[in-house]
């Protein structure tokens, strides 16, 4: 039985790439770490960015790896569990992580900062290339 979704019409065509990626974006993780999504409106100096914001408390900039697959931002953290301590109450883990951020064709990442606890990436959306091509057509007899 074939599924039906909607980019499944027929005035939609080639857009099987951008079903999967979805579906890819939709698998979400637990939730941590916890994450702000913001845009920054551009000017005649810059254009307009989006801002990644993940709340990485405990986590050092070495402990800390953004990298771009397949056309995905990935944040992966790792912290190393120091033995030499006793706690008498744990509430903060050391756990790693991964977060995965679908990114559109062009996005180009500007810059990673980790300050008080906050890791922000900057990233520049493309501006949009408008075309307008003409098609002859054949006229057969």
């Amino acid at each position: 039985m074939t599924r039906i979704t909607p980019l499944s019409s027929p005035l939609l065509l080639g857009f099987e790439d951008i079903e999967r990626t979805l579906s890819r974006a939709v698998k979400g993780g637990d939730g941590y770490p916890p994450y702000n999504v913001e845009r920054i409106a551009g000017d005649e100096d810059a254009p307009e960015r989006i801002r990644i914001t993940l709340a990485v408390a405990g986590f050092r900039a070495d402990q800390l790896n953004v990298t771009i697959e397949d056309g995905q931002l990935v944040i992966r953290g790792r912290q190393v569990e120091e033995n030499a301590r006793t706690y008498l109450h744990r509430g903060i883990a050391a756990r790693q992580f991964q977060r995965v951020f679908v990114l559109a064709e062009g996005m180009d990442v500007l810059a990673a900062d980790l300050s008080h606890g906050l890791l922000t990436i900057d990233l520049a959306r493309p501006e949009p290339e408008r075309s307008v091509r003409r098609i002859d057509i054949m006229a057969r007899s």
